[in-house]
C-alpha cells in the first residue's frame, strides 16, 4: 500500500543531489538551507530556576512541556498553568502563531505547530522555541519537514548528554531545509492535509470496526456464559432450557440447572486467590520474573517481556508463585483483563497490580477464563473499582465475585464453542489493526515523499 500510494503521483522533471544524506537528490529549482537561515530565533524555554511552585496556579496561562506536543500540535494540561503576573513577567518569551516547538528532552524531536488560539502561552525549559521567517517559509510546511523520521534520524545523531538526550539552539540551527518557493510551500503543505484528513477519515473508520468487533466478542462471551450456548441438536446446548434468578442483580437470569458460586469458592484451599509482590523494586537481569497489571494484556505474558526481581525479595512472597495454566487477574493497570499463565511462567510470581486465579479439578480453566472476562462478571467489580486517578480493584471483591457455573461438562462446550468464536473475531480484528498499520505507514510515506519533492503535487492540487 505504501509503494503504491506514493507512486501513483508522478516525480519532479529533473533533480539535483541535495548533499544531504536523508534528503537525497531534490527538485532542481529547490535550494537547501539550514534551519538558521530560514528562522527568526530559535529560543529555550523560560522556565526552570525562574519559576517558583507557587506560581503554578488553575486557570492560568499554559505553560507546553515536551508531553504536551501531539500529532503535530499542542495539548496543554490544565496543572500546569502560571498567574497573570509570572506570564507577564516572561512576556518576551510568549508563542506567536506560527512558532514551532521542539521536545529537547525525552521523546527527542517532537514537535508542535502553534495556532493563532494558542498565542500568548509559554514553553518550559524541555523545549525550544522556533519562529519561522515568514512569507519565505511557511510554518505548515516547515513543521512537516521537520517531523520526518530523516530529521529525527539527524537529530539522534546530533544529541548530546550522557545520561538524558538533549537537543540546544545550536543543534537545531544546523537542521537541514529543503526549500521550494513559500507558493509551493503552500501547495505541498495544502496537499498533505487533504491526502492525511482522507487516510485519518479511513484510520477512524476501522477503529470504530474494531470497537464493533470487540463489542460483538463481548456480547458473544457474556451470553454465553450467562445463559448458555443455542441449541444445536446436541443436547449439550443450555439456552432452551428454563430459567431462573440468579439471586444477583449483575447476572440476571441463569439456566435453572446452574449454580452461582463466589468466585474464591472455585479455588483451592492452598492457592486462594491473591496478590503478590508489594515493592519488586527495580528491574534485574538474573531474578524471578514477575507479572504487573499492564503485562495481563494480549501477547504480553512472555518470559521476554516481563520484569524481574531478585531471588531474596520473591522468596518473602511465595504463596503467590505462578503455576502453567493459572489465571491471572489485572486489579490495577489494565484493570478487568485476564490471561492465561503459559507454563513457561511457572515459577513467577506477580506484583500487587495483579491477582492469581487458580482453579480446583471441578472447574474447567478456559471456561472460567472466558466467564471472568463477561460484562456480567465485571460490572460486580467495576462498581466498586477504587481510586480517583488509577482504578483499582480491591481483592476482596474480586474473592467475592458471583460466577454463574453449570456442571463440568457443560463447561468444557461452553469453552471450546467460545474458543472459536472468539479466535473468529479477533482473527478480524488483526485484519483491520494491520490495515491500519499500512494507512499509517502511507501517512508518513507521503508526508515524507512530499516535503523532499520525492513527488511533484503541483498538479495534484491544480
Amino acid at each position: 500500500m505504501k509503494a503504491e500510494g506514493v507512486k501513483r503521483f508522478k516525480p519532479y522533471p529533473a533533480y539535483k543531489d541535495s548533499g544531504v544524506e536523508w534528503l537525497g537528490e531534490i527538485p532542481e529549482h529547490w535550494e537547501v538551507k539550514r534551519v538558521r537561515d530560514v528562522a527568526e530565533s530559535i529560543q529555550t524555554g523560560p522556565f526552570g530556576s525562574q519559576l517558583h511552585s507557587d506560581e503554578y496556579v488553575m486557570g492560568g496561562t499554559p505553560v507546553i512541556n515536551p508531553a504536551n506536543l501531539r500529532d503535530g500540535g499542542l495539548v496543554p494540561d490544565p496543572d500546569c498553568t502560571v498567574d497573570s503576573k509570572t506570564a507577564n513577567r516572561l512576556a518576551q518569551h510568549r508563542l506567536q502563531g506560527g512558532d514551532i516547538l521542539f521536545a529537547r528532552r525525552g521523546d527527542l524531536g517532537r514537535c508542535g505547530l502553534v495556532t493563532k488560539q494558542q498565542e500568548g502561552w509559554l514553553c518550559a525549559t524541555g523545549c525550544l522555541r522556533l519562529r519561522p521567517r515568514t512569507p519565505r517559509i511557511q510554518p505548515r510546511y516547515l513543521i512537516r519537514l521537520l517531523s520526518t523520521s530523516g530529521v529525527a534520524q539527524w537529530l539522534a545523531l546530533q544529541s548530546v548528554g550522557a545520561t538524558m538526550q538533549n537537543l540546544n539552539t545550536s543543534i537545531i540551527a544546523r537542521i537541514p531545509v529543503a526549500e521550494p518557493s513559500p507558493s509551493e510551500q503552500d501547495t505541498i503543505a495544502a496537499f498533505i492535509d487533504r491526502e492525511t484528513a482522507r487516510i485519518d477519515a479511513l484510520v477512524a473508520k476501522k477503529e470504530r470496526l474494531i470497537e464493533l468487533l470487540q463489542e460483538k466478542r463481548a456480547a458473544i462471551i457474556t451470553h454465553a456464559v450467562t445463559k448458555g450456548l443455542p441449541s444445536t441438536g446436541s443436547g449439550q446446548a443450555t439456552s432452551n432450557v428454563p430459567l431462573k434468578d440468579s439471586g444477583v442483580e449483575w447476572l440476571g437470569e441463569i439456566p435453572a440447572h446452574w449454580e452461582v458460586k463466589r468466585l474464591w469458592h472455585l479455588t483451592p484451599s492452598d492457592r486462594r486467590i491473591m496478590y503478590g509482590i508489594v515493592l519488586p523494586g527495580p528491574n534485574v537481569d538474573d531474578g524471578v520474573p514477575i507479572v504487573k497489571g499492564g503485562d495481563v494484556l494480549p501477547g504480553r505474558l512472555r518470559l521476554d517481556r516481563l520484569n524481574r526481581t531478585t531471588f531474596e525479595i520473591e522468596s518473602g512472597y511465595v504463596r503467590s508463585r505462578l503455576q502453567g495454566g493459572d489465571l491471572v487477574f489485572a486489579i490495577r493497570g489494565s484493570i478487568g483483563e485476564v490471561a492465561v499463565v503459559p507454563d513457561e511462567l511457572t515459577g513467577a510470581n506477580l506484583t500487587q497490580d495483579a491477582a492469581r486465579v487458580a482453579y480446583t479439578p471441578a472447574v474447567h480453566g478456559p471456561w472460567l477464563f472466558h466467564a471472568l472476562r463477561s460484562r456480567r462478571v465485571f460490572a460486580q467489580l467495576e462498581a466498586g473499582a477504587l481510586g480517583a486517578t488509577i482504578r483499582g480493584i480491591n481483592i476482596r471483591d474480586l474473592k467475592r465475585a458471583s460466577i454463574p457455573v453449570p456442571p463440568r461438562g457443560e463447561q468444557e462446550v461452553i469453552a471450546a464453542v467460545l474458543d472459536g468464536e472468539v479466535a473468529s473475531v479477533d482473527a478480524l480484528v488483526a485484519k483491520v489493526r494491520d490495515a491500519i498499520d499500512r494507512l499509517e505507514e502511507l501517512r508518513t510515506a507521503l508526508i515524507s515523499a512530499a516535503v523532499a519533492g520525492k513527488i511533484d503535487v503541483r498538479t495534484e492540487a491544480a
